[in-house]
């Protein structure tokens, strides 16, 4: 018999945002031939042209390596859905106002695949969907007269890490399949085989990361509603983490010990682990906010009481009042004040805003009369849209150009570059040299050494106590580093 096990598979791709564009560019990088639809036109002529719509490490070169060859773009989900073997729904669910997830693009998605259906296809959530969205996929399906025997509906869940999503793709942790049938699970083994029998790994040209021939990722078959648990619980639990540590955190300041300390020795413990205990302004994304809000909502509709999440919702919004409360504390007053801020999107390595904490923060002063000067290495175009440029809000190109003359700098998000400014050059920029870390880049004890008023998150006091005589009153003389 013929072992179809390392032949190519047809996919199809629903959808080119984050989780799209990457599942479509990374399937291709593996050797499978790859369409990914859309129905927005410009978005897809930008795609077919060369562009690139979102900022992910790794994404340029393989969509210039594949667009053309395995990896083509279109608007037409019929076409795509009858040449391909496997069809993956990657659309937007995002939260509705009663906290759910809203699957009404999932719904007409797979509407418009069942009219397409002429041979046997595994249709797979790749989509952040509720348990039970597989029955109702496959509902959805049947009641468009598609036999049975015609489809299977399969869940396979993402677990990538905006900013690091291509290597997450490449060299995953585990990768999730939820099939209810030989067949299904059979070609979903088929597709990610390149990764997880090494094949990928022993390329000269490959996307360098944690796994290779030696640790391969684990390929991990379960039912379909266990599939669809894994991905809210998993999300749900990381960020129950962050809440944690912020707690932590606001324990410490009152306490006078140091979050870092604590975080670290935490840690330490194997059963608990490092990642995900970093004290700051909170979390947000397309991911977290959604995710915790969506899984709270489905135990309430099974009937179970998962009051943690809301506690972990509360405490993340509390965190970024407690942080614009740092500022306040520190300079007094805000009309009129110049505010610089580092950082825009919700994380370092990414341009996403959705749900960002440094964006409400921004939105906060400017409503107190501050004026704000901004620089983010990738989020500007997209904060643009959101807070439009004026004559209270100003974009830059360097994180200098936003300390110059301010009453404050602020740092909110963790890109990498935020945490290797030259320490004299921003003293002598800034107005004042008070410095307000929302990510803890720095070493309050630095900070002393080069003379800043410096806060941050979790740690003991200020660093150099703020003398409303000398920091207000009197600027630093212009030629001091």
């Amino acid at each position: 018999m013929k072992n179809h096990l390392n032949e190519p598979v047809t996919i199809a791709v629903v959808g080119s945002g984050y989780v799209g564009l990457v599942a479509s560019a990374c399937f291709a990088e593996i050797g499978h031939s790859v369409i990914c639809v859309d129905n927005d036109e410009a978005k897809v002529r930008t795609l077919q042209t060369g562009g690139i719509p979102i900022h992910e490490d790794y994404l340029p070169e393989l969509l210039n390596q594949h667009r053309g060859g395995r990896l083509e773009f279109t608007t037409d989900l019929r076409t795509a859905a009858q040449t391909a073997q496997a069809i993956f729904i990657a659309v937007g669910t995002p939260q509705s106002r009663t906290g759910s997830a809203d699957l009404s693009f999932v719904d007409a998605v797979a509407s418009e695949i069942a009219r397409s259906i002429d041979s046997y296809k595994v249709i797979v959530e790749k989509s952040t969907v509720p348990v039970y969205t597989n029955e109702w996929i496959r509902r959805v399906i049947e009641r468009n007269g598609v036999p049975k025997d015609l489809f299977d509906v399969a869940s396979n869940p993402e677990f990538l890490r905006e900013g690091t999503a291509v290597v997450d793709f490449l060299h995953p942790d585990r990768i999730v399949v939820g099939a209810a049938t030989d067949r299904a699970s059979a070609l979903l083994k088929r597709i990610y085989e390149p990764l997880t029998s090494g094949e990928y790994y022993r390329g000269d040209n490959r996307i360098p990361g944690p796994r290779g021939e030696n640790e391969l990722p684990p390929l991990l078959l379960t039912s379909t509603k266990a599939a669809e648990i894994i991905k809210h619980a998993s999300n749900a639990f990381l960020a129950t983490k962050i809440s944690f540590i912020n707690v932590v955190a606001n324990i410490c300041e009152a306490a006078g010990a140091d979050v870092e300390e604590v975080a670290k020795g935490i840690g330490l413990d194997s059963r608990i682990g490092n990642k995900f205990l970093r004290a700051g302004v909170g979390y947000g994304g397309s991911c977290f906010p959604k995710d915790v809000a969506a899984f709270r909502n489905v135990a309430e509709l099974v009937g179970v009481d998962f009051g943690l999440l809301h506690e972990v919702e509360k405490i993340n919004e509390e965190q970024i009042l407690r942080f614009f409360q740092k500022v306040r504390s520190a300079l007094w007053t805000f009309r009129g004040k110049k505010i610089g801020v580092l950082g825009l999107a919700f994380k370092g390595g990414t341009d996403d805003i959705r749900e960002s904490p440094a964006i409400e923060i921004v939105q906060k002063l400017l409503s107190e009369g501050c004026i704000v000067s901004a620089y983010d290495p990738a989020a500007e175009a997209r904060t643009k849209e959101t807070i439009p440029p004026g004559a209270k809000m100003r974009y830059v190109d360097s994180p200098y150009a936003a300390a110059q003359d301010a009453d404050a700098l602020l740092i909110l998000n963790d890109w990498s570059e935020f945490a290797e400014l030259d320490l004299a050059k921003l003293h002598y920029t800034l107005r004042y040299p008070i410095v307000i870390d929302g990510r803890n880049l720095y070493d309050p004890a630095t900070m002393t050494e080069h003379g800043f008023t410096y806060l941050s998150v979790g740690r003991p006091g200020l660093s150099q106590p703020v003398d409303p005589i000398t920091v207000f009153h009197e600027p630093r003389k212009r030629g001091r580093a």
